[in-house]
């Protein structure tokens, strides 16, 4: 059974305001210097280092994918094309990622009050599940297929390079996984291989359930015929 457009259409509102919410809401925080960015007991850098560091963070740059791709599915359910597919997949893996990173690994490294507590629910918690549990629903699908994996993953590796080249310059890491001055570069490469099967496993994931799902709603005929 294909996805009811319209219930998506607000699915994806939901998942864009969300998202837009933490990102300015966080942004003010940031700003003000008043919120995670700025560790206790340290100096607190400077506004502009703030700003900067702001979406060198994974967590920002996973929101603002899904984020687009929600907007774009928000006027289009069944939207599609090369760059779409990309974009798409990179959201998903990316934010799919952020929740079971931070719940797993960077939940209990941090504390949090007033709106930033709210920020980082969106962000970890709400971002995820919605974006997820809307591919799940809504689709579209099939969308997934092996070179749109590649494409997708050039992100988060993207992403690495430019941190660790900017953390030795700056000598700031956004995650303490991949703090090269703490951990020396052969653990941080070890943490990122570890990081990098993550991403290749919920990208299986993603494919795989693309697949079943396509075929479900669509058809195999059907599906063939979009790949």
């Amino acid at each position: 059974m294909r996805s009811n457009p319209v219930a998506a259409r607000w699915w994806h509102v939901v998942t864009l305001l969300v998202i837009v919410a933490s990102l300015i809401t966080q942004l003010v925080l940031v700003f003000q210097g008043t919120n995670v960015l700025v560790e206790d007991g340290t100096v607190p850098p400077s506004r502009a280092m703030r700003l900067v560091n702001y979406p060198s963070y994974f967590t920002v740059q996973s929101n603002i994918l899904l984020g687009i791709g929600a907007a774009i599915l928000v006027v289009r359910p069944d939207a599609d094309g090369r760059a779409f597919r990309v974009l798409r997949l990179a959201g998903l893996i990316g934010i799919a990622v952020t929740g079971v990173v931070y719940v797993t690994l960077l939940r209990g490294e941090v504390s949090l009050d007033g709106a930033a507590v709210l920020t980082n629910i969106g962000f970890h918690y709400l971002s995820p599940l919605l974006g997820v549990i809307g591919w799940l629903l809504f689709g579209p699908w099939p969308r997934i297929e092996p070179r749109t994996i590649v494409l997708s993953l050039s992100w988060p590796v993207a992403w690495l390079i430019y941190t660790l080249i900017r953390g030795d310059v700056v000598d700031w890491y956004p995650y303490p996984f991949i703090d090269v001055a703490e951990l020396g570069y052969g653990r941080t490469l070890l943490n990122a291989a570890g990081i990098t099967v993550v991403f290749l496993a919920v990208g299986w994931l993603f494919a795989f359930g693309d697949r079943r799902l396509g075929d479900r709603a669509y058809g195999s005929d059907d599906v063939a015929r979009t790949r």
